[in-house]
């Protein structure tokens, strides 16, 4: 499926770089862009996809973390907490809420 999506999402923006039909046909483009992500639906499934990704590395990290022990580096460590803990607070980067 993820491949899928990026697959459409190359060819769409492909085409509006590539488009010869000028920029009518690209404000049309973009409003329907606008309006596909404004969706509720379509919202909904990205913030539940974000918040299973961030459960998902979570878990990840804990059961590389027991296999690996002190070798990961610091850096790495530090930056998976911050991750961890911008989700807690139920909004992301883009916006979006996790509710």
């Amino acid at each position: 499926m993820r491949y899928r999506l990026t697959f459409i999402a190359g060819m769409a923006l492909g085409y509006v770089l590539g488009t010869r039909a000028g920029r009518e046909r690209y404000e049309q483009l973009k409003k329907s862009a606008r309006q596909f992500a404004q969706n509720p639906a379509v919202r909904n499934t990205c913030e539940s996809a974000a918040q299973s990704g961030r459960d998902f590395a979570g878990k990840a990290y804990h059961a590389v973390g027991d296999k690996v022990g002190e070798k990961v580096p610091d850096s790495v460590a530090d930056r998976v907490r911050s991750m961890r803990g911008r989700g807690s607070r139920g909004e992301d980067d883009w916006g979006t809420t996790n509710t």
